[in-house]
């Protein structure tokens, strides 16, 4: 078992663009840096001290690292080395050409190789929405890299499956998986009117104010990317030609389901049906949240992350 590093051991790597100076808001006390991981270029954000325990911060779509901006001071403040990247594919990091570079099973190998970055043999990882995916995914294949999951508004690979394939409900709330197989369609129309179509689906999904004009300006501008928005986009066209089946359902790592009972993509039974699937499982429902339950209670979501993956005695923490 490796111990917990004294010094950052990470070897700093090339992005294909310089970061530019406000990618991190002066708010966030965190450094940009560039990691190689499963032969991909990552570009992460780190914060908190470099001993502290790993805690990995998963994205979703159509997000990146931002999606997770206002808990990574807390999170950081309680103790943990907070490491927030944008997945492949995504704003500053590197963008494969295949559909087939973003099959799941290589989504989370690129978590695997950041824990490797990072010199550690465990870390503890939260994910949201498309992070949620890799993060159950990677409980299932690599329990042995992760001290605790955390999943918040996507179920379990295996309760998803099951709910598509027999809720006509659950498939009309999915419709977009579908509509994004076209080939260079869902780029077209998502970037007419400078994102109108992105930046209101944001905007109409959650609760009132939670995404700023400043919120949607990083957006735009990850969105406008060489290559991001496709690449982004081949995250759904992999899942649905490559169809895979986690190979075993039970998940043994300690999991903490936060769900936002508004969610209107997805339904809120998918969360109960996910925690029977773990041996050690709990659910925290926040009634007033919607699917973006990240932006709307960041710190209520930083606390319960903390909490979970806290090796010490509930309340023992100052």
């Amino acid at each position: 078992m490796r111990d917990a590093p004294t010094g950052s051991p990470v070897e700093t790597a090339a992005l294909p663009e310089s970061v530019p100076d406000d990618e991190i808001p002066e708010s966030i006390p965190a450094e940009s840096r560039a990691v190689e991981a499963n032969g991909v270029t990552l570009h992460v954000v780190e914060a908190g001290p470099e001993d502290g325990k790993l805690l990995v911060l998963l994205h979703g779509f159509p997000e990146f690292w931002y999606g997770w901006h206002e808990a990574i001071a807390p999170l950081a403040n309680a103790g943990y080395r907070v490491v927030v990247p944008d997945q492949r594919g995504y704003n500053r990091s590197e963008k494969p050409p295949a559909v087939r570079d973003y099959r799941i099973d290589e989504l989370a190998r690129d978590v695997v190789g950041l824990i490797d970055a990072y010199d550690r043999d465990e870390a503890a990882v939260a994910g949201h929405d498309w992070g949620a995916a890799v993060a159950w995914w990677l409980a299932l294949h690599h329990e042995e890299r992760l001290s605790e999951l955390v999943a918040l508004n996507v179920p379990h690979p295996s309760v998803f499956e099951r709910a598509l394939r027999t809720s006509w409900d659950q498939r009309l709330k999915s419709w977009y998986v579908l509509a994004f197989q076209f080939p260079k369609l869902p780029e077209t129309v998502a970037s007419a009117g400078n994102w109108r179509l992105a930046t209101n689906a944001l905007r109409d999904t959650s609760a009132p104010g939670t995404f700023t004009d400043e919120d949607l300006r990083r957006y735009r501008r990850a969105w406008n990317r060489d290559g991001a928005f496709e690449a982004m986009v081949n995250w759904y066209r992999a899942i649905v030609r490559d169809r895979p089946e986690p190979a075993k359902t039970e998940v043994s790592v300690p999991t903490l389901v936060i769900w936002g009972a508004q969610d209107q993509f997805l339904a809120r039974r998918l969360a109960n049906e996910s925690v029977e699937r773990c041996a050690d499982g709990r659910l925290l429902a926040i009634e007033e949240a919607s699917h973006w339950v990240v932006h709307e209670h960041p710190h209520r979501v930083a606390d319960a992350i903390a909490d979970h993956a806290d090796p010490l005695p509930p309340g023992a923490r100052e």
